[in-house]
Parts: structure tokens; C-alpha cells; sequence
């Protein structure tokens, strides 16, 4: 895996007129994983949108190296396909193989994706994200819909792509299992 990086400088979040965020900076390195922690409505999926580069940052900017993936509560997956036929289209769009980690998904390829429930949907996400060759994973809410079995694979998977090199960031309110994972409480930076 390639070098990676991911760094925010003074960021700045404002949702029409009000400003949820301001003077939020971070760097991350190889191998870290940073979660956004906060309750709903406080800016957690936004400032992954700003991440990615689809929302634009009302102060400040961010920075990377190496590739960007985003799972969010959009699967990014055709409803009309079946699975297998939606993931091969990312794979190839990627470039990238299958994913390494089981995401219990094998059962499930000839099912149109409008089919599979909020779980199985989050798994295909997350299985679309693990196969991307990307070095900086954006996850948002990733254990939603998730079973404590599925959680727990999430949660492996995210750890293996940090041993590989990987980055993680992780918006959730939930409670992660992540080894030396840092922690930003956007009640923090509330103006």
C-alpha cells in the first residue's frame, strides 16, 4: 500500500445558517484511525462529506495523499443489479480485487440489491469500500444495521486495512473495539 495521509486545518461546517463546527484540526498517519463522536445532528456526516471532498468546508481545508473510499448511509450499490453484478462494477470502476475480508456476502450474489436488508446492504457497502484499493477509508455509521457478529467483522476488516498501511475515519456514536483509536468529540468545537 502506498503512503497515505489525511489532515484537516481549522476546519469549519456551517448547514445553511447555522455553523455546527469550527476550529477542528487533525492529522492522520498510516496505520490511525480517528473516530467522530458526537450526537445525531452535530455534524458528524458532514464533516465526512467535507473529507471526501463533496461538501466544501466553510473555514479551512483539507489535505490527503492516497486514495479516498466513502461508505455512508448510500450503499453506492444499482437497487436494480444483483449484488455480484453491482460490486463487479466497482471493482472494475477500482481497478481493485475482491475484498479480503468475509463479509458473509456469497449467498447473497444473485439477489437484486432492492432485495437485501438494511444489514446485508451495509455489508455490500462495506465490501465495496474493502475492494477499492483505497488507502483512507471514510466510514460513516458503519456499524448501523449491523448484527454483533457482522459489527465485530466490520471492525476486524477496519483493523486490517490500519495494519496494511490504511487509514480510518469513523463517524459513529457508537462504541468502537478499535485498538489505540483516537477520538474527536465534535461538542467540542460547537461555536
Amino acid at each position: 500500500m502506498q503512503p497515505c495521509r489525511l489532515a484537516a486545518f481549522d476546519l469549519a461546517c456551517r448547514r445553511g445558517d447555522r455553523v455546527l463546527l469550527r476550529g477542528l484540526s487533525f492529522e492522520l498517519a498510516p496505520g490511525e484511525a480517528l473516530q467522530l463522536g458526537g450526537p445525531n445532528g452535530i455534524g458528524k456526516s458532514s464533516l465526512i462529506r467535507m473529507l471526501a471532498g463533496l461538501l466544501r468546508p466553510f473555514h479551512g481545508h483539507v489535505e490527503h495523499s492516497g486514495g479516498l473510499a466513502l461508505s455512508d448511509e448510500r450503499a453506492a450499490l444499482d437497487a436494480h443489479r444483483p449484488l455480484g453484478e453491482a460490486l463487479d462494477f466497482w471493482r472494475r470502476i477500482d481497478g481493485a480485487g475482491p475484498p479480503t475480508a468475509d463479509f458473509g456476502l456469497e449467498d447473497l450474489l444473485d439477489v437484486p440489491v432492492r432485495f437485501l436488508s438494511t444489514g446485508q446492504r451495509k455489508r455490500a457497502a462495506l465490501a465495496r469500500l474493502a475492494g477499492s484499493g483505497a488507502q483512507v477509508w471514510l466510514l460513516d455509521e458503519p456499524l448501523n444495521g449491523l448484527d454483533t457478529h457482522w459489527g465485530a467483522s466490520a471492525q476486524a476488516a477496519i483493523e486490517a486495512h490500519r495494519a496494511a498501511g490504511g487509514i480510518a475515519v469513523i463517524a459513529s456514536h457508537q462504541p468502537l473495539d478499535l485498538k489505540r483509536l483516537r477520538t474527536i468529540h465534535l461538542l467540542d468545537y460547537q461555536p
